[in-house]
């Protein structure tokens, strides 16, 4: 099994490129089968020697650009060919935008997220979203798009404009995505991640736990993320929430110790990588979300909407902070 280095210190900003190690699907795997107690103390203590175990990292999200998605994705309320009551609407205008940039800045957010359901972005709806990253970031706030897939140049108009973080996910590990998406391959993914990186982008990539996969599946998942190269600087670990009107809607609800341990795995798998408690976040206790945080989540969307999906209220993520003594970064 991989050993974790014990004597090195990473920063945010340099550690993705330090580590070399690469890891395979049964080593992660190994990971999971370790008795919980253990696996957390693991987890632990690889996240103390990369952070401040008492920090989090706050990340708003909201999505310009609603509905009327052309792709399949068997989990999402804004893919047009599902009945889920989420309607097609414009791109927001930026003074919209800007407002709400500056709601989640006084909230507390260090980063804002910008998120728009398109397969890919067309060239005259890039330039509206780059006038949106200049903006923000002009706030004094980190700024991260997901805009789907990428054609050639746009991640280098993007980085022009100043954004920090392309949000693009894997969802879950090759073997499975055809039972999650079928109109475009894991394959697609790995190549816009790449144009992100040539870019001098950081990326933001993770999956969704919980649509019916197996253990090996995301197993797969963390592996195939930790020997991207560097591994994102942020990985984002969602818990599905099923919509009515997709074909997850009926998908049973994953174990909250599966789940911990996925959390865990990613933490040791990718010691310098903000891991950010995700989508499902909502429906979780308190108990299960200071036990992810423990395992080594230290980033969470905050704010009381995602997309389309709920989140805790920010007063509610306050009080369950103050009880945990977790203080932004």
């Amino acid at each position: 099994m991989n050993a974790i280095p014990q004597a090195v210190t990473l920063t945010p900003e340099t550690s993705a490129a330090a580590r070399t190690a690469r890891w395979t699907i049964a080593e992660i795997e190994a990971l999971y089968q370790l008795p919980l107690m253990d696996l957390i103390y693991r987890a632990q203590q690889v996240h103390r020697e990369n952070f401040n175990a008492n920090e989090i990292q706050r990340s708003t999200l909201l999505s310009v650009k609603t509905g009327g998605c052309s792709e399949d994705c068997g989990y999402c309320s804004q893919a047009a060919r599902y009945s889920t009551g989420t309607e097609r609407e414009a791109l927001l205008p930026l003074d919209e935008v800007i407002a709400a940039a500056q709601a989640a800045k006084d909230k507390g957010a260090s980063r804002f997220c910008m998120g728009a359901a398109w397969r890919g972005p067309k060239d005259k709806d890039l330039a509206k979203v780059t006038e949106m990253v200049r903006a923000v970031k002009a706030l004094g706030l980190q700024t991260c798009v997901t805009l789907g897939m990428l054609k050639e140049g746009q991640a280098e108009e993007l980085k022009e404009a100043g954004l920090d973080y392309y949000n693009h996910n894997l969802d879950t590990d090759a073997s499975f995505y055809g039972q999650v998406i079928t109109t475009h391959k894991h394959a697609d993914r790995i190549d816009t991640l790449g144009q992100v990186r040539e870019a001098g982008l950081k990326v933001c990539s993770g999956g969704i736990i919980g649509m019916g996969e197996a253990r090996r599946n995301r197993a797969a998942l963390i592996a195939q993320l930790a020997n991207l190269n560097p591994p994102p600087e942020s990985v984002p670990i969602n818990n599905l929430v099923p919509i009515p009107g997709t074909p997850m809607a009926d998908v049973a609800p994953i174990d909250h110790f599966e789940f911990v341990r996925t959390i865990a795995a990613a933490r040791i798998s990718m010691p310098a990588s903000f891991v950010r408690l995700s989508a499902g976040r909502q429906a979780m206790p308190e108990e299960l979300q200071a036990l992810c945080f423990l395992a080594g989540a230290n980033s969470i969307f905050y704010g009381d909407k995602l997309l389309t999906t709920g989140n805790p209220e920010a007063d509610r993520d306050e009080a369950l902070f103050e009880k945990l003594g977790l203080r932004p970064i």
